[in-house]
């Protein structure tokens, strides 16, 4: 039989998880599959097939009866190879037919047990050892699973009105059975709630304890807590609740002072400059959230740039500071938001004027605190991001010999793409809402911005590990390293990222020499 017409019995177009599949640039190593002799299926296996088809009844597919109909037929027009189809295929078409119809009753059945229903078994129990923590962030999406076997988690509320609502109008049996569900099924939306109760516990305290704060926001903050757990952490808010409103004040109309004092020195020649790498940058940022690109925001962003810049004149701005506001600015505007979803979309100049003054003011002094902690990031040279370019290349090489190989093979420098996360803090790397969330742990470490981050940056990469050394050149590596496929991540793949990062630092930030060469 030659490889042109060369036909099997199963199907091998899709891909099957664990299955590899060649692309163009993994080409197969044979062309045409070579069947050894020991292993063409004889007369006498027959038998076996209809036990075996059993065991494999979710690789068929309703057409692969018509695909091997349509093999039975060809050998009547091929008078050589007929000998090499029955020893092949070595089923009868009576067989075929029997095995495909009892498959294909059996896929109808299981669609129809598996309609969704109000029932206990429409409810989708966890599995032991699964990551559930889901925190929500402005614009978060929910990504699909892998597996099509799993099927969808039913929202249930339990409130009053419910139950209030069930008593009435349900039977008892029926009332019982929610109780029942509601006992024994640990859903996402109970570990939101145990963790809301945990902030709420601790914020609306009169004097908030910050270590029991940062260890509660190492794991992600909800939404409606965020906001004033970042100016906790960031110091802006005092832990004292009768010192907040006058302090919130001073800085507020502190940072309105700055303006009136410094921004129309804008188009002066010493400082016009600044102020137009500024304007440059600033419509470049996150160019896909239409948020961004309305006037009112940029000119915000403009205003804190600048009286950041004219403030820090060790540093001034430099590309890359512009990313660095978006989180915070983000935040604190979900707290003039009802519905967070729609906050890429937002129309702030709906926004009252008094409003957008308080999200301002609060952005600029939570970046000048993050700034504070990594200014020798952006001084002259950048010689904090080249220390820990280099730090993170020996670190690799500790934890990823090969990997490192690989890239130091292709002349790959850490350089190249590390400058990036660390000028940016990875912002470019990933959503918006992951990045909120990242920032719930790096506001929770002490030097989170500084010190954490390389850790983080060392997990990431070791990540992406066997996608790298799958490159074989350095154009396909390069490529790769600045459009990694992170644009579905969720929350939980940020928790798994700090809990590899957090386990590399237990092992070398008190061990420096082992990162001596």
């Amino acid at each position: 039989m030659s490889s042109n017409t060369q036909q099997t019995l199963w199907k091998t177009e899709h891909s099957v998880p664990g299955r590899p599949v060649f692309g163009a640039q993994h080409p197969p190593l044979s062309k045409k599959p070579v069947i050894p002799s020991s292993l063409i299926l004889k007369k006498k296996e027959q038998e076996k097939f209809n036990e075996y088809s059993i065991n494999t009844d979710d690789a068929w597919e309703i057409d692969d009866r018509t695909m091997t109909l349509k093999i039975l037929e060809s050998d009547n027009n091929h008078e050589e190879d007929n000998d090499n189809h029955s020893q092949l295929l070595g089923i009868s078409k009576q067989t075929v037919d029997e095995v495909a119809s009892r498959v294909i009753q059996e896929h109808k059945s299981k669609i129809q047990s598996n309609q969704v229903t109000l029932d206990a078994s429409a409810v989708r129990r966890p599995t032991i050892g699964t990551n559930t923590n889901t925190t929500s962030c402005p614009g978060i999406g929910r990504r699909v699973g892998n597996y099509p076997n799993i099927k969808p988690l039913v929202p249930i509320r339990y409130n009053t009105t419910t139950n209030n609502n069930n008593n009435n109008n349900n039977s008892t049996s029926s009332s019982n059975t929610i109780n029942n569900l509601r006992s024994n099924v640990f859903t996402k939306s109970d570990i939101e709630v145990q963790k809301e109760n945990k902030f709420k516990q601790l914020i609306e305290q009169s004097n908030v304890d910050l270590n029991e704060l940062r260890k509660a926001s190492w794991n992600g903050i909800p939404k409606q807590y965020r906001a004033q757990a970042w100016k906790l952490l960031c110091g802006y808010l005092p832990a004292k609740t009768e010192r907040r409103e006058d302090t919130l004040t001073r800085k507020r109309d502190e940072y309105w002072s700055y303006v009136s004092q410094y921004y129309h020195t804008r188009t002066e020649i010493e400082h016009q400059d600044t102020f137009r790498q500024i304007h440059i940058d600033i419509p470049r940022m996150n160019p896909l959230m239409p948020i961004f690109q309305q006037i009112v925001v940029q000119e915000l962003f403009e205003r804190i740039l600048f009286i950041w810049a004219i403030r820090h004149p060790a540093s001034g701005y430099v590309q890359g500071i512009n990313d660095l506001v978006t989180p915070f600015f983000v935040v604190f505007l979900s707290e003039f938001i009802d519905n967070d979803f729609e906050i890429e979309n937002f129309d702030i100049s709906s926004l009252p004027e008094q409003n957008r003054k308080i999200v301002e003011a609060d952005s600029f002094w939570a970046t000048s605190h993050l700034l504070e902690g990594i200014q020798d990031n952006y001084t002259f040279a950048q010689p904090g991001i080249q220390y820990k370019v280099r730090t993170l290349e020996e670190l690799v090489k500790r934890i990823d010999d090969p990997l490192y190989r690989h890239l130091k093979d292709q002349h790959i420098e850490f350089l190249q793409f590390a400058f990036r996360w660390m000028n940016n803090l990875l912002m470019r790397e990933f959503p918006v809402r992951c990045t909120i969330r990242l920032w719930d742990t790096y506001l929770s470490e002490q030097n989170g911005f500084s010190q954490f981050h390389l850790y983080i940056c060392a997990a990431f990469l070791v990540r992406f590990s066997k996608d790298l050394l799958r490159e074989k050149d350095f154009q396909g590596i390069l490529l790769l390293l600045q459009n990694l496929p992170t644009h579905s991540w969720t929350s939980n793949d940020i928790s798994i990222l700090t809990a590899e990062a957090y386990q590399l630092k237990v092992m070398f930030a008190n061990a420096p020499r082992h990162l001596s060469s």
